[in-house]
């Protein structure tokens, strides 16, 4: 991979914005409302596929190399957090938001709330399996798989004001940034 000084700032500048939306959170049961997944989807759309996951990918191995950049510390051992799926659910919805943007051919509100809510999905799929399935074999607690689920809601919620934020502000920003070089275009696809 052939990476331009601007491409390594800006993948490191969402690797810490994301890191800082961890910062920013209030307890609500075992999973801090936070603002990680407000960032990553910045990261994806603004980014791109390729620089979006890239960015998430690095917060989540300066984590694991023991920088405390996680809500609850950092370490390898926080694989074994119940809320390390959603750190990997960011990785993945980060690199699909931007590949949903990239084949859009009109930046519209409409297809920043797809590639947006796609997004949390993913994280979310990918958050609460890996939740239920920590604490329950893991942690060696009790808890329904149903139950995983419906603990989320508050931060569903939560995520669902923050996708029409993140949509109508990509909506806006995207083609400036594009436009001024500051992030990449997509390519274009010759016929």
């Amino acid at each position: 991979m052939n990476f331009k000084t601007k491409d390594m700032i800006l993948v490191a500048l969402f690797a810490a914005l994301t890191a800082i939306g961890g910062f920013i959170n209030i307890k609500v049961y075992a999973v801090p409302l936070t603002l990680q997944l407000f960032f990553c989807s910045f990261a994806g759309i603004l980014l791109g596929a390729r620089l979006g996951m890239m960015s998430q990918l690095i917060y989540v191995m300066v984590g694991l190399i023991g920088i405390p950049v996680f809500v609850y510390g950092g370490g390898p051992a926080y694989v074994l957090n119940p809320t390390f799926g959603y750190l990997i659910g960011f990785i993945v919805a980060a690199y699909v938001m931007g590949k949903i943007v990239e084949t859009f051919k009109e930046l519209s509100f409409i297809s920043m709330i797809i590639s947006v809510m796609t997004g949390f999905v993913i994280a979310y799929a990918i958050g609460i399996p890996y939740f239920y399935a920590i604490y329950n074999f893991y942690l060696g607690k009790s808890l329904p798989f149903l139950k995983s689920i419906t603990m989320m809601t508050p931060y569903m919620v939560k995520d669902l004001i923050l996708a029409f934020v993140v949509a109508l502000t990509a909506w806006r920003v995207l083609p400036i940034l594009r436009s001024t070089g500051i992030v990449p275009a997509p390519k274009k696809i010759s016929a």
